[in-house]
């Protein structure tokens, strides 16, 4: 958290207001850092891990610098995900009253022409940048008038390979434009993107900061084919609080749901193919505590910011660290401690072991009675074919 105020920051009144209704009264550390130079019209380059707040350091610029008589739309937000979109969007619907406003956000998965009618009306966009380039193709939204560009995780947005379309965005954009990029690292090819896209900008990096100290603790647990489930209905079991599980496939998330429900265990499962209601009605349910187990992939988990999750389980385990971090990030959030639990085949020892050793875990990956593989001399991924389930 930050000492000083919203107010002493720079923000109006009925925005306070409006966040001490909603009982956010001190900005956190990013909010503190970015908030003077993006209310003042400035490009910003903010690395900020997703749990930081930076939600906040970018949409209170927006919210104060865009009136009711600018041009539509005038500024814009381009996310990786669906349910980025939705979150991101929803913060700024819960603000926008305050300052007579109206949000539009633009994905994949809804009806076209009903999203594009509300996109052509609204004041801020939030999009992800295939349904919006599709619609900016189309001439169904205009993009000429936006005078503000945020970037929201843009290291995910070039993971996902989004970095045509942005770049396709962006040059629809008035050049004379304020423009903030939030991401994870500004490293090798998110930082040359970054410093294409602004002009001079201010440079800020908060890493997660709480009033009490968060620990994931870390575990990983060796399974066979046969035991693999039933390991996982022990630690469900066992649990309370939202577990969310990572597998690899999205025909494995489905299969896992049947096979916990033919245990009593309840579980909704989350990826690509499915439809955005059904991805949004599984994501409330989960969010609720109506159903306590989430089996996802990690495309549908990007951007998935909940505070309640307690433990995070690598059903499959990643193959790249990144997405170790990923994944375990989403647990430990908002000042609380979580647990990250990986199971591992025998033959996934080896790969995994190099992704514990990486990430400083190889001692609790040896207390599990695994041989950690000599150290490579150089990292690179082996996509394995993953057990059954």
């Amino acid at each position: 958290m930050s000492h000083q105020s919203f107010r002493e920051l720079g923000v109006s009144a009925p925005i306070v207001d409006a966040l001490a209704a909603r009982s956010i009264h001190q900005p956190f550390r990013i909010q503190a850092l970015v908030l003077p130079d993006a209310l003042a019209g400035l490009d910003v380059l903010a690395r900020s891990p997703t749990g930081s707040g930076k939600t906040l350091a970018f949409a209170l610029p927006i919210l104060e610098r865009t009136t009711t008589t600018d041009a539509r739309p005038s500024a814009l937000v381009l996310v990786p995900t669906r349910e980025l979109a939705a979150q991101v969007s929803g913060e700024l619907e819960a603000l926008a009253p305050t300052k007579g406003l109206t949000i539009a956000a633009v994905y994949g998965g809804m009806p076209l022409m009903a999203q594009a009618k509300r996109a052509a009306r609204a004041h801020v966009l939030v999009a992800t940048p295939g349904r919006l380039e599709d619609l900016a193709t189309r001439r169904l939204v205009d993009l000429t008038h936006v005078r503000m560009l945020v970037l929201d995780e843009a290291d995910r947005m070039l993971d996902m390979g989004f970095k045509p379309q942005v770049d396709r965005l962006v040059r629809r954009l008035p050049s004379n434009r304020q423009t903030m990029f939030f991401s994870a690292t500004l490293d090798g090819p998110v930082g040359e993107l970054a410093h294409a896209y602004t002009t001079s900008p201010s440079h800020f990096e908060a890493e997660l900061v709480h009033t009490e100290p968060v620990e994931i603790e870390h575990s990983f647990v060796p399974v066979t084919a046969d035991t693999k489930v039933g390991t996982l209905i022990q630690h469900i079991r066992s649990t309370e609080g939202l577990t969310l599980v990572f597998v690899r496939t999205k025909r494995g998330a489905d299969r896992l749901v049947k096979r916990l429900a033919h245990e009593d265990v309840r579980a909704v499962a989350m990826h690509g193919d499915m439809s955005q209601n059904a991805r949004e009605r599984a994501l409330a349910r989960f969010e609720s505590g109506k159903v306590s187990t989430l089996v996802a992939t990690d495309v549908a988990a990007r951007g998935l910011d909940l505070d309640d999750i307690t433990h995070v389980i690598n059903f499959d385990p990643p193959v790249e660290h990144k997405d170790y971090v990923h994944r375990t990030g989403r647990t430990g959030r908002a000042g609380r401690s979580g647990k990250a639990i990986t199971f591992v085949l025998p033959e996934q020892q080896a790969d995994t072991s190099h992704v514990a050793r990486r990430l400083g875990h190889r001692e609790q990956f040896e207390q599990a009675g695994m041989r950690s593989a000599r150290p490579k001399l150089m990292y690179t991924s082996r996509r394995r074919r993953g057990s059954k389930w």
